[in-house]
């Protein structure tokens, strides 16, 4: 893996108000093994990792997308993936829209970043999923700065190692965009249609 900072990992422990040294003890490492892991020196052990993820309330496989060759390999594929926790705030991003920052994102939820109505839908959809546990697919169209974007987003629930309910997980694949200005000659098209 090459050194990447857990700019997600600092964002998460801030929110919960962790200094790093509490956050070590709390998983009873040590600060300086707590910085490596969270600067992208190191990876954490398998118990820490799950330490971690407990204690921040994220997915321990995080660790393993950001090491696995399909993170590479996604990074210019029109699709994003993210984890969100049970109050539908995102934990984790992957290749979100450029209107958004993956670490902005981190502690808020899709109508906090932008109400409109396919992150109304998303939500619901994510509602959806925590409350039956089971994966659920659905085409959204969202409206952004450069145009209207059409997805197929998958969300599935995600587990604990515990077996435990912790949130789920989105896959959004592009099908389609209309940039901006199509968008905007559409809507004047079918106005002068309406008018006529």
């Amino acid at each position: 893996m090459g050194q990447r900072k857990r700019i997600w990992l600092e964002k998460l422990r801030k929110i919960k108000g962790y200094s790093q040294e509490e956050i070590a003890n709390l998983v009873h490492i040590d600060r300086s093994y707590y910085s490596k892991i969270e600067s992208g020196v190191r990876i954490p052990s398998p118990a820490t990792a799950e330490d971690l993820a407990d204690l921040l309330n994220f997915h321990v496989s995080i660790f393993e997308l950001e090491d696995s060759p399909f993170y590479f390999a996604l990074q210019d594929a029109p699709m994003i993936v993210a984890h969100f926790n049970l109050n539908l705030e995102y934990t984790w991003i992957f290749n979100p829209h450029p209107n958004f920052d993956a670490v902005s994102v981190i502690g808020m939820n899709d109508v906090d970043l932008e109400d409109n109505p396919g992150n109304r839908q998303l939500m619901e959809l994510k509602r959806k999923v925590i409350a039956e546990g089971r994966p659920i697919r659905k085409i959204i169209e969202f409206p952004m700065s450069d145009g209207l974007y059409t997805y197929d987003v998958s969300c599935h629930p995600l587990f604990n190692d515990k077996g435990a309910l912790i949130g789920g997980s989105s896959a959004s694949t592009e099908l389609r965009k209309v940039d901006k200005t199509e968008v905007s000659h559409c809507d004047r098209t079918s106005e002068n249609l309406t008018l006529n």
